[in-house]
């Protein structure tokens, strides 16, 4: 389903359909005009918050939060949570089953059940030998599409950023568009897919999609008084350059000022407030958080790629291949967003087969 179409069904005015079309496209390499875009948008207004239909909402005390959310609910239970300790492999028996995990400094970790959120890339193709594992599942998870053209871009400001089309109110304090999520370069869906275009010749878009959203408007211990923190989310961004430049400092800072020079024409004084900021490529996202391809999904949440394919044709119950092992991330169904509906599946299943151990 294009998404083009479903969105001209319903609406009139271009820029709405452009401003709902980046929810079709965030994460993905893909313009509106791709078959199967139509998918993402549904992925994206699906579940509820708080009783809300389709509602998003942010963590106070920012996402980090959510996982010590987590963390403290397990502990609570007895689990003990070992953080900045890098798995090397899974631990096998004698028929192929997970024993447990071996850490980087050698300490074995033995268990029942293995569950790994980390992505399938890493899972079957880092964690386990290859031998272990069915020669056409291996090909399956290596033919993964995971490109991504995301850079995130973090930015600490000394002042609310003041937008011409609704000025900020004298004495400084957070109106209600600062709450929500502010889309840019969002005027129509063409401008969208020229920058899609230009990412798929090795370019990074000369006018970005940018999501921007102010945390701090909301949750003021984010940041001290008066300041605060902006989180830039923009497309579309290759992982590797024209010609096969790789991201080096001029070119990240190249393109977070293209976004910054965007956001500067909506919002005048937005550049001289900006006091720190944080570039994340596509290579950096993959580096510091495991992302294949810095995909913020694990992999494309295209119908190719999703329901019983996700990660692979006949696994995409959290079972894998190895006895014992589980998926439970965003590469398995039904795949990314903030929902934790994967990991609470998989521990349904894993608890399953636990009890006929």
């Amino acid at each position: 389903s294009l998404l083009g179409q479903i969105l001209d069904h319903w609406f009139e005015s271009e820029p709405l359909k452009a401003t709902l079309a980046t929810d079709a496209v965030i994460g993905a390499m893909a313009s509106p005009h791709t078959p199967g875009s139509g998918y993402v948008l549904l992925h994206h207004v699906m579940g509820e918050l708080e009783g809300q239909r389709g509602a998003w909402g942010y963590v106070a005390g920012g996402m980090g939060a959510l996982s010590q959310a987590i963390a403290h609910a397990a502990t609570a239970r007895g689990a003990h949570i070992f953080a900045e300790k890098a798995v090397c492999h899974v631990l096998l028996g004698r028929d192929g089953e997970a024993q447990g995990v071996v850490l980087q400094d050698g300490t074995e970790v033995r268990s029942k059940l293995v569950l790994s959120n980390a992505s399938p890339q890493i899972t079957f193709l880092e964690l386990i030998p290859q031998e272990q594992l069915p020669k056409d599942f291996v090909q399956r998870i290596r033919q993964v599409d995971t490109r991504s053209p995301v850079t995130k871009i973090n930015v600490a400001v000394d002042q609310l950023p003041s937008f011409l089309a609704a000025p900020n109110a004298r004495d400084g304090q957070p109106l209600p568009h600062h709450q929500c999520s502010i889309h840019l370069n969002c005027e129509g869906t063409q401008l969208l897919h020229q920058a899609f275009t230009e990412a798929t010749h090795g370019h990074p878009s000369s006018r970005p999609m940018i999501e921007l959203c102010i945390p701090s408007a909301l949750d003021p211990g984010l940041a001290p008084p008066g300041c605060h923190v902006v989180s830039l989310f923009t497309q579309y961004t290759p992982s590797v350059l024209a010609g096969g430049r790789s991201w080096d400092e001029q070119a990240r800072n190249a393109y977070a000022d293209t976004v910054f020079d965007c956001i500067e024409d909506y919002a005048p004084g937005f550049k001289a407030s900006v006091i720190g900021r944080d570039i994340l490529t596509p290579p950096d996202l993959e580096r510091i958080f495991g992302l294949p391809g810095g995909n913020i999904f694990h992999g494309g949440m295209s119908l190719d790629q999703l329901y019983f394919a996700r990660p692979a044709p006949s696994y995409s119950g959290y079972r894998s291949p190895v006895p014992g092992l589980y998926l439970c991330g965003s590469g398995a169904h039904p795949g990314g967003g903030v929902m934790g509906a994967a990991g609470r599946n998989a521990a349904q299943v894993a608890i399953k087969d636990f009890r006929h151990l």
